[in-house]
Order: C-alpha cells, then sequence, then structure tokens
C-alpha cells in the first residue's frame, strides 16, 4: 500500500510531467475535432525547390503512428477531414487506406495550388471527432490534362482502374498490398494493357506517362504505345518515338525509381527520379500516339502510380511529382497537433518533447508510468531517510555531550532525544541493569556473565536499530538496477513496433522511422532519469547510515565498559 505521503506526491510528478508540453490555444477549423496533422510542402532550396507556381497537383499524404495519432481517429478513418493552408477551405481528397490496427493510412490530396520557394505549401489533416459522419469521396482529384492515374487500388484479381473510372484494364491485375503509396500491381512478364479514346495524342504530342516501378528484371519495356515507348536494357533506359531516340538514365534492382517521358515542343525527354536524364528531338514523320498502352511487358517486379496526361509535364511538375510521391523528407514533413498545443498558434511546428510524447506507444506508457511511479517512490524514500539521519545526528551529538559529561554513568537524561538511537541504546542498557537492581542500595557488583548479558541484549537493540535504518533503501536499489532495464524493455518494444509498422507499409523513410524510434529512445531515458538519482541518493545515505551504525557500535562498547568499570566486580 502507498503511503499518504507518497499518494499525494504521485498525481503531482504526473501534472509536472504533463505541464512540459505548451498550453496555449487556438480556434481551429472545426473545434469538433481534437488533433490534426501539419503536412508541410517545403519548395525552397532546403526542400525540393520548384521554380514555377503548379496547379491542381494531387499529393499522396502518408499517415502513421509518427505523425497521426490512430487512436483519436474513428476505426475506419471516417472522421478525416482534410483543409488547406489558410486553415478555413476544406479540399477534396480520397483515402486509398486506412489500416487502424497497423496505424497507415494514405490520402490523395488535390492541393489547388503550390508556390515555388516557399516553405508555407501545405495542408492540414484533421480527425478526432466521433460524431463525424463519413464523407463521399472521388480518387477523380487531378486535373484536367490527367488521361489516366491509376493507383492499383482495389481487391487481387480485379483489373486495374484509374481514379475516374473510364479506363481499365484488359485482364485481372496481382496486387501486392504494401507497394511504394498503397498497393502495387505485381509484373511477372505479362503486359497489363489499358486502352480508352483518352489514351491518344497527335504525333508531336503533347503528351506525357510516367510510373513508379520496382524491377527484379532489368530488361523488358515500361511502357509501349503506338510508336512511342520506354524500354529497359540491361538496367539502361531508353525511351523512342518513331526515330527520336533518348537514351539516359539506369535502374537499379529491387529499388523503387521513379520514369517519366513528355512529348511536345518538337522533343522527346526522359526522366528519371524527378531530373531530366536525356532528350531527343521528334522525326517529321512520326506516327501518332494511339492505340493500346501495354505496360510492364517482360519485367517482373512492382509497378505503381501510373500516370498519363494529355499535356507536357513540366521539370518542376516531374520533380515535385516524384519527390511528394516518394514520401522526400526535403519535400514533405507531416508533424501532429492535438487542440491547444503551442504548435497550434501561429501554425508553428510542435516542440521536440511534444513528438515524442505523441508518438509514444501503449507499451512504453506502460513502462513510464511504471517508471514514474518509481520515481516517487525513491524520491519519497530519499526525502524521508534524509530528514531522519538528519534528524538522529543531531539528537545523537546531543546525547553523547551528555555522556560523556556525565560521572554517573547511570544517570544521563534522554529527554527530547527521541530521535536518538544512542539514546535508545542507552535506555536498553539500563532496563537490563535495573532488573539486576544495579546502582541500588547494598546491589551486588555485577559479575562478567552478567556484563555480558547486558552487552547482548543491548547488541539485539542495535540490530534493530539498525534494520530501522536501513528499511525502505531497498526501494532505492530496485530503482537503481531495474529502473534502466524497464526502460531499455520499453525502448526494445518500441522499436520493434515501430519496425514491423514500416515493414506493414512496405516504405522506409525518415519521417516515418524518426518520430516512433526517438519516442522509444525516451523510455531508456525515463529509466536513467529514475536511477541516476536514486544512485546519488543511495550513496549519499549509505554514508550517513554507515556512520550512525559505527557510532552505535562504539556506543555500546563505551557504555558496557563505563559501567563494568563502576558497578562490575573487582
Amino acid at each position: 500500500m502507498i503511503p499518504m505521503k507518497l499518494s499525494r506526491l504521485l498525481p503531482s510528478a504526473l501534472l509536472l510531467a504533463a505541464s512540459c508540453l505548451p498550453l496555449t490555444a487556438q480556434a481551429w477549423w472545426n473545434a469538433d475535432f481534437k488533433q490534426r496533422t501539419k503536412v508541410t510542402l517545403n519548395t525552397t532550396a532546403q526542400g525540393v525547390e520548384t521554380k514555377n507556381a503548379l496547379s491542381g497537383a494531387v499529393v499522396p499524404v502518408r499517415l502513421h503512428s509518427g505523425n497521426f495519432d490512430f487512436l483519436s481517429a474513428k476505426p475506419d478513418g471516417s472522421d478525416l477531414r482534410v483543409v488547406a493552408a489558410d486553415d478555413k477551405t476544406p479540399l477534396k481528397f480520397w483515402v486509398e487506406r486506412f489500416d487502424g490496427t497497423n496505424e497507415l493510412a494514405v490520402l490523395w490530396v488535390q492541393v489547388p495550388s503550390v508556390a515555388p520557394g516557399t516553405d508555407k505549401n501545405g495542408v492540414f489533416v484533421y480527425a478526432g471527432n466521433e460524431k463525424a459522419a463519413a464523407e463521399a469521396t472521388s480518387a477523380a482529384l487531378f486535373d484536367g490534362a490527367m488521361a489516366a492515374a491509376v493507383t492499383f487500388s482495389g481487391k487481387a484479381g480485379e483489373p486495374a482502374t484509374d481514379a475516374s473510372g473510364q479506363i481499365k484494364s484488359a485482364a485481372a491485375v496481382e496486387r501486392e498490398a504494401n507497394g511504394l503509396i498503397g498497393s502495387a500491381a505485381k509484373l511477372s512478364g505479362q503486359a497489363i494493357a489499358f486502352s480508352g479514346e483518352k489514351l491518344k495524342a497527335p504525333a508531336a504530342g503533347p503528351y506525357s506517362v510516367s510510373l513508379w516501378l520496382k524491377p527484379a528484371t532489368l530488361d523488358g519495356t515500361l511502357f509501349s504505345q503506338g510508336p512511342l515507348s520506354l524500354k529497359l536494357v540491361g538496367g539502361k533506359l531508353t525511351a523512342a518515338l518513331g526515330g527520336g531516340l533518348a537514351a539516359g538514365g539506369e535502374l537499379p534492382a529491387y529499388a523503387w525509381a521513379h520514369v517519366a517521358v513528355t512529348v511536345g515542343a518538337g522533343k522527346v525527354t526522359l526522366y528519371v527520379n524527378g531530373a531530366q536524364a536525356a532528350q531527343a528531338d521528334l522525326p517529321a514523320d512520326v506516327a501518332p500516339i494511339d492505340g493500346v498502352l501495354n505496360v510492364g511487358e517482360g519485367l517482373t517486379g512492382q509497378l505503381d502510380q501510373l500516370e498519363v496526361a494529355g499535356t507536357v509535364r513540366s521539370d518542376d511538375w516531374v520533380k515535385f511529382a516524384h519527390a511528394a510521391q516518394s514520401a522526400e523528407a526535403k519535400l514533405v514533413l507531416a508533424v501532429t497537433q492535438t487542440e491547444g498545443s503551442a504548435d497550434a498558434e501561429g501554425g508553428g511546428e510542435a516542440g521536440h518533447f511534444a513528438i515524442l510524447v505523441n508518438n509514444l506507444t501503449t507499451d512504453a506508457w506502460v513502462v513510464i508510468i511504471i517508471l514514474a511511479i518509481m520515481f516517487v517512490i525513491a524520491v519519497w524514500v530519499m526525502y524521508d531517510k534524509a530528514v531522519l539521519v538528519g534528524r538522529a545526528d543531531k539528537d545523537n551529538s546531543k546525547f553523547l555531550a551528555g555522556f560523556r559529561g556525565a560521572k554517573d554513568v547511570l544517570t544521563v537524561s534522554t529527554q527530547s532525544m527521541k530521535h536518538s538511537q544512542l539514546a535508545r541504546l542507552y535506555e536498553a542498557g539500563l532496563r537490563e541493569l535495573k532488573k539486576r537492581d544495579v546502582g541500588s542500595a547494598g546491589a551486588a557488583p555485577l559479575s562478567g556473565a552478567s556484563i555480558d548479558a547486558v552487552k547482548a541484549a543491548i547488541d539485539a537493540d542495535l540490530i534493530r536499530e539498525s534494520h530501522s535504518l536501513n528499511s525502505k533503501i531497498v526501494l532505492l536499489t530496485i530503482a537503481i538496477s531495474g529502473g534502466p532495464f524497464l526502460g531499455l524493455l520499453g525502448t526494445v518494444v518500441g522499436v520493434m513496433i515501430t519496425f514491423a509498422a514500416i515493414a506493414a507499409a512496405g516504405d522506409v523513410n525518415v519521417n516515418a522511422i524518426a518520430p516512433g524510434i526517438a519516442a522509444a529512445l525516451l523510455a531508456t531515458v525515463a529509466g536513467l532519469g529514475v536511477a541516476i538519482p536514486a544512485l546519488f541518493g543511495y550513496n549519499y545515505l549509505a554514508a550517513r547510515i554507515k556512520n550512525i551504525s559505527s557510532d552505535m557500535s562504539i556506543f555500546v562498547d563505551e557504555f558496557v565498559t563505563r559501567v563494568a568499570e563502576n558497578y562490575g566486580a573487582r
């Protein structure tokens, strides 16, 4: 049972920990939502720099335990809302994936405008409103120039469908649940064929095709349509349109890469991972781009996010699409904010400590709460023992002064010395002497056996006094030895959960890993925070108690010797 002092200290300690979080408040887009994730798109040189404004960009927003509190959201994610950077304008979005169990989600958000050279672009993802009804959302978010945008979401055995629902693959597509963004198509050498009126362009364009590929083999055709093709030969890329040939760039095996080809302004241009890799002039006699669009012929691996547009995508557009879809940490930063936190004021980012606390897993919270209780108990023991030894030293010094100044060893006063162990040992000796009428008229001198008996009785009380002095000190040793191990346990389990979530997501990026790992390490910090003060306190108290114990042993010998001298047989 926790002592009364401890029961009063415990809530105070927990309140102190909570007070480390800022507590300023600001009205949100809707006060019924208890949390939001701020997603920033940094187009400065410190992020992914763009030179021109982009309109109608559609950005995948990845939510995970590092930037989103899934426990606060509804299990199916139906309370999700997306608001523009002004925190006033609702935006169109579509949820490709929401997995509350594994704490992973992917939202596609239509960003009306992305300004160049600024870190003020962004959106807010709101959640945490149990009363919110599910909103009807659609994958048809892309700009009017987008002829087809295929995310490969859907069930295994179904055809792949583009965002508008108008274009489907000719056959069923096998899927990998954890692709680059959400689900991805599994390539087995057979081409995935798409056809439709929107998938065509004049001979000279404008036309753009982009996709993400994770090849297991390095020879095959990424896509082909009429005279336009993009092939992979020994890992090297070649884009061809009629006689125009743009060769450049290499793709490594088993790694995701973004590839795009644009046709227009008399040029065919090849991009790899957001950067221009090659360009060639178009011949005058090229045929129109028409017919079936075949993707992945002769290739094995995974394919994700196929986009076909009836326009020439700019360099900035390709660079931005690559960075946004790959969750490039320099471009996309997402942080969790809760209502009333300081990061809500003026749109600032959350403090480091708030980020750690927001990303603590349940097991880490359990460990930290146990450590908090251990810390409060250790503080209480150190305070209680420090007060005890302080009072004991004061009363012991007072008693010794009287004892050594007394001519008669039996007449020493012990009044107002309730904290003196020496006074209690003296009183124990007097009780034994009174049993033998020592000091009374006509009393027989003490024999050697009687003196030994008196000393044995005092020694018994000395042992009890030592036990009293050392009581509860074991709680400090538990805190010293057990605190770091408990913290380490919380860290190891937290790291395991973080990596399990990353494995389930099928994508590794610093935004997903860093918050979970940092939060997991907080458990180890808490363990050391318990053990280090307890270690200092234990060593200090052990030295003080050792001195008192030595004084007690010396006093017993001194007292018995004086009794034997004055009242023993001669």
